[in-house]
């Protein structure tokens, strides 16, 4: 995965530990909505109990470094301009957020936007994850 305003990855590096994958385009408008949930979501529970990443459908890298630069939004983000993630992951609409367990297995999918870090949405995560929020 090529990275914006950070290093390229693979997602085999994040084995080991649950994932929440975010799937966006920065002129989507949902996609933006919830963004800052999500980044207050990896700041507060991120790298300890599981992992946030971001993965833009954007053509132009330039248009979701943007968007990230002026949403202060700090968590991992990669871009998949060639849409392999995209059709891999089954997102047919954005904005899609995955829950994968540690072993890479897809636990639930989320189609729309979702304020991903009140009660409901915690709950919802720490019952996919199986662990304390």
């Amino acid at each position: 995965m090529q990275g914006l305003a950070g290093p390229s990855g693979k997602l085999s590096e994040f084995r080991g530990k649950p994932l929440i994958i975010n799937v966006w385009a920065s002129w989507c408008g949902p996609c933006r909505q919830e963004m800052a949930s999500l980044e207050r979501l990896s700041r507060r529970y991120g790298g300890q109990q599981f992992s946030v990443i971001g993965i833009s459908t954007d053509d132009y890298p330039e248009a979701a470094e943007a968007f990230l630069k002026q949403s202060k939004t700090k968590f991992r983000q990669f871009i998949d301009s060639q849409l392999f993630l995209e059709n891999m992951l089954g997102a047919n609409r954005i904005p899609l957020t995955l829950l994968v367990s540690a072993q890479g297995q897809v636990l639930l999918k989320v189609y729309g936007v979702k304020e991903w870090d009140d009660a409901q949405a915690l709950a919802l995560i720490g019952k996919t994850f199986r662990i304390k929020m």
